[in-house]
């Protein structure tokens, strides 16, 4: 017991200890300077941002522990709550979840994915497990799911969508799915609300939600090619911005809004904000049934991009702009860490995660499946339920916003393997107690 429980928090995040230091992203970079900056910007959570400044003194170290530490204690705290807790076969199902899935990569990363997954988990605990844990145990799970919340938009559409679902099927699953617990649960992403909000005002002095949606779904729908054919309809007649770029768009949004495209020549979204809004939701009207489409295929196309490592490369200028001008101490750690190399490759690592995140999705159909030809309904299937309504919200509302990447089903699927696993470990573990 007491060397898994050096261990495991260590394994947790190997791969930055491999890498020298943190892994870092594209988008890392936005975060930390909004301390620093003091205005918001697209989809850059001030709350994030906060949380990675106090962790800059210790080279952002304490951040990574932090998030190992968390990741256990809300995999313990499951299995616990599911009467399933005992050391080998906690210790078994981390292993495998940090040997297959993209779980520790996440955790090493200084990026908000990590608590995609585990808002999921820490919201099901405060939803369904309320009367099996402590006071203080209740309170660090509304905090913790308040500031998941908090940290992006996507992570907060996802748990209000299943608070939603919750509140629907709350009439059919009264002992299951406890008044109190449901409602702590919603509360908390009302906390994680205003706390986003608190710190923008705090940060920029605007009392405003992180502004970037519009422009977010707006790259989607031009990847799709429905905003050249609503410049092509609209343009003869009414005066946009992009009409005279209409047959120069970029085939993706990534070129369109973080390349060197138009978009920069027209003042970004400080200049954009409001066309690409007002096109947005006119070529919904315009549209009906070739949005409807494009959204569903989208939706499918995210669930099946789950592959380990997107944007975990050494290109990340804007990152090491950031780093080199508010924490210049940080720069000789950072410029000899592997990443900036290039010395990480996932090929080899997704010919394991890629598979297993797929069957880890089949198992849970399979898993709900078998729960309901045996009219089954605990806790297990619950949480089965639970994150398979979490995967389908988070391809929903980033394949459709964002459009697919590889990155946003990687740092939600492996939540479906912990589920598999612990079926796995009841089925042919036996009920050792803890």
């Amino acid at each position: 017991m007491r060397l898994a429980a050096v261990a495991l928090p260590l394994l947790m995040i190997a791969p930055a200890f491999w890498n020298g230091y943190p892994l870092l992203q594209w988008d890392t970079g936005g975060y930390l300077a909004r301390w620093y900056e003091g205005y918001l910007v697209p989809s850059r959570s001030t709350v994030f941002g906060l949380y990675l400044h106090y962790g800059e003194s210790f080279g952002f170290w304490i951040n990574l522990a932090a998030q190992s530490l968390a990741t256990l204690w809300l995999l313990q705290l499951t299995l616990r709550v599911l009467g399933l807790m005992q050391t080998f076969r906690f210790v078994v199902i981390s292993l495998g979840l940090i040997v297959s899935t993209a779980l520790p990569w996440l955790a090493s990363m200084l990026l908000t994915d990590i608590f995609a997954g585990l808002s999921v988990l820490s919201l099901f605990l405060l939803a369904v497990g309320a009367s099996r844990i402590s006071a203080r145990e209740k309170i660090s799970l509304f905090v913790f799911t308040a500031f998941a919340a908090a940290t992006h938009s996507a992570t907060l559409g996802v748990l209000l969508g299943l608070c939603a679902a919750g509140w629907m099927a709350r009439p059919f699953l009264r002992q299951r799915l406890p008044l109190a617990g449901l409602a702590q649960a919603s509360l908390a992403i009302v906390a994680g609300s205003l706390m986003l909000v608190s710190a923008n005002y705090a940060l920029s002095g605007k009392l405003a939600w992180t502004p970037g949606g519009y422009g977010v779904a707006f790259g989607r729908m031009m990847q799709d090619g429905i905003v050249a054919q609503y410049l092509n309809d609209h343009c003869p007649r009414e005066r946009y911005k992009l009409c005279p770029y209409r047959n120069e768009l970029p085939s993706t949004a990534d070129e369109f809004l973080w390349g060197k495209s138009m978009f920069n020549t027209l003042g970004r979204f400080e200049g954009m904000n409001e066309e690409m809004g007002y096109i947005v939701v006119h070529s919904l009207a315009d549209y009906p049934a070739w949005q409807a489409g494009a959204a569903l295929r989208a939706m499918g196309q995210q669930l099946l991009h789950v592959a380990t490592g997107e944007g975990t490369n050494g290109w990340i200028p804007h990152t090491y702009g950031i780093i080199e001008r508010y924490i210049p101490a940080q720069v000789a750690p950072m410029r000899a860490a592997r990443q900036q190399h290039w010395d990480i490759n996932f090929d080899t690592i997704n010919w394991l995660h890629v598979p297993v995140a797929l069957a880890s999705m089949l198992g849970l159909v399979a898993l709900l499946a078998h729960a309901l030809a045996k009219r089954r309904l605990d806790d297990l299937t619950l949480l089965a339920a639970t994150v398979t309504l979490a995967l389908l919200g988070n391809a929903f509302i980033c394949g459709v916003i964002s459009g697919p990447h590889d990155r946003y089903g990687a740092r939600m699927v492996w939540v479906a393997t912990f589920v598999v696993l612990t079926a796995l470990a009841r089925r042919f573990g036996g009920d050792v107690k803890a």
